[in-house]
């Protein structure tokens, strides 16, 4: 049996949080209740969050359907860091 490394002040590992390079929708104005496409280009994420309405996804896009204006904001998370962005759907 192998024990395991034991972390201290001296070993912590290192690294960058994830980098989003865009977050888009695929039309930024829609009638109530349309579907949106969110695409996202990022690179060193273990995983993503689209808050609100769309939870964990894997992945670079997620399907949403607003009912009112909305705010999508995409969380990029790895061991190192959380990285956010955002954009906005116009539901007039």
């Amino acid at each position: 049996m192998q024990i395991p490394t034991v972390i201290t002040s001296a070993n912590v590992p290192t690294g960058t949080a994830p980098t989003i390079g865009s977050f888009t929708a695929s039309t930024p104005h829609v009638a109530a209740g349309t579907a949106v496409t969110l695409t996202w280009q990022a690179t060193g994420a273990s995983y993503y969050l689209v808050t609100p309405q769309a939870g964990p996804v894997r992945g670079n896009t997620v399907v949403v359907n607003p009912a009112a204006t909305t705010t999508y904001t995409l969380s990029a998370t790895n061991a190192f860091g959380r990285t956010k962005a955002t954009v906005t759907v116009q539901v007039p």
